[in-house]
């Protein structure tokens, strides 16, 4: 176990200076909970330290009402594939995903950081999900749980488990096994 930490430490240390990939969390609609977005600001600021991370918001859909469901995957994938350059790894948060611990998440990253991806974009989807082209130009799906949680506290979740991942990558006293 300690020669694991201690290859992790000297292999984190070798390899930090020369990988620059930048970390992009695509959502739909505003985090209108006070409490919520203060914990977000706060975990994105936490991260800074470790990567740039980019928290893109998209505002919802006026007049969902007249939509379908699938009219509303539809106009929110369009609004989604905009946002992302033929360069970027998308990653869905679907209930449907492979699910990590927060070490083998750690690990996952630490994966796309050598692979030379320069922007890791993950994406939380609309109230039904994505439209079949989202689907198509996703390299693949995480779920954080089997549970469903609000949009608005996913997004915390999920900015949570980045800033733990990076305090594992780095042995930092935040993460206890």
């Amino acid at each position: 176990y300690l020669f694991v930490l201690l290859f992790r430490k000297i292999f984190n240390l070798c390899t930090s200076e020369f990988i620059k990939m930048n970390i992009k969390l695509i959502a739909i609609g505003k985090t209108d909970n006070k409490n919520l977005q203060s914990l977000i600001d706060d975990y994105t600021k936490r991260l800074s330290f470790y990567i740039k991370f980019d928290l893109d918001i998209i505002a919802d859909i006026k007049n969902v009402k007249n939509l379908s469901e699938s009219q509303q995957k539809e106009k929110e994938g369009e609004l989604i594939l905009a946002k992302i350059t033929p360069t970027d790894q998308l990653i869905l948060l679907d209930e449907n995903g492979k699910t990590f611990s927060s070490v083998a998440f750690s690990d996952e990253l630490q994966k796309k950081m050598n692979s030379g991806i320069k922007t890791l974009v993950f994406v939380i989807g609309g109230p039904y999900g994505f439209s079949d082209e989202v689907y198509k130009k996703a390299f693949g799906k995480i779920s954080l749980s089997q549970m469903t949680f609000s949009h608005q506290m996913v997004r915390l979740f999920f900015i949570e488990q980045l800033y733990r991942g990076f305090t594992i990558l780095k042995n930092e006293p935040y993460h206890h096994q």
